[in-house]
């Protein structure tokens, strides 16, 4: 497990920020969509780790607005989680950020439809279909990425939790798991929105790589 990294999203209260990057996450994502309970609505991001890249999650945002919040934050990834198209992606991609494109899956995906954004993102990411966009905190059937035949690398998300180390620990022994670099947690880690218990996700990071696969 010692090669599958680690994303934290909804990160939103400076001084939760500066706690939870002490733990190096390879990932710190931040929720700009308004209608999220996560929103993130901070005038600057606190100083983390320069090995810490910074994920901004949009929702069907506009490119000029995407823009300006890579420069204003200094945003490493993109992470779109609507309903963007793929000429947007590859917009996107000309801001010299990587590109994440989120699909939500349910046990009918039918993962040729994503063929058409391999050439233009970096990564996929695959979460729970649900009410919102993402934190509903339930997970999906893991089973379904047999099915998934693309070879773009993705992270795994979707009601991640302490009580789904040993799920992870059974998937990544799974053809399935081949190419997927990263687990995304988030909601189920919280004592309040956005805001992560730094006790459960050193728990949770220790028994993520306490004995490599």
């Amino acid at each position: 497990m010692k090669n599958v990294k680690l994303k934290i999203c909804g990160m939103k209260y400076p001084e939760n920020i500066e706690e939870i990057s002490t733990l190096h996450p390879d990932y710190l994502g931040f929720i700009f969509w308004e209608k999220s309970s996560r929103n993130m609505n901070l005038e600057t991001i606190p100083e983390i780790p320069k090995s810490i890249k910074k994920v901004g999650v949009f929702v069907n945002a506009s490119i000029n607005e995407i823009n300006e919040k890579i420069k204003f934050f200094q945003l490493d990834i993109i992470q779109l989680h609507g309903n963007e198209s793929v000429m947007f992606c590859k917009n996107i991609k000309k801001f010299d950020v990587e590109v994440i494109k989120v699909f939500s899956i349910s046990n009918s995906f039918d993962f040729t439809t994503i063929k058409e954004f391999v050439p233009f993102v970096d990564y996929f990411l695959f979460d729970t279909k649900g009410k919102l966009p993402g934190g509903n905190g339930i997970t999906f059937d893991w089973r379904i990425l047999e099915k998934y035949t693309h070879e773009k690398s993705f992270f795994l998300s979707g009601g991640i939790g302490r009580t789904e180390i040993d799920s992870i620990k059974d998937f990544f022994k799974t053809e399935a798991s081949k190419n997927c670099i990263a687990i995304d947690v988030n909601s189920r880690f919280e004592t309040k929105p956005a805001y992560k218990s730094e006790i459960k996700l050193r728990k949770f990071k220790k028994l993520l790589y306490e004995n490599e696969i």
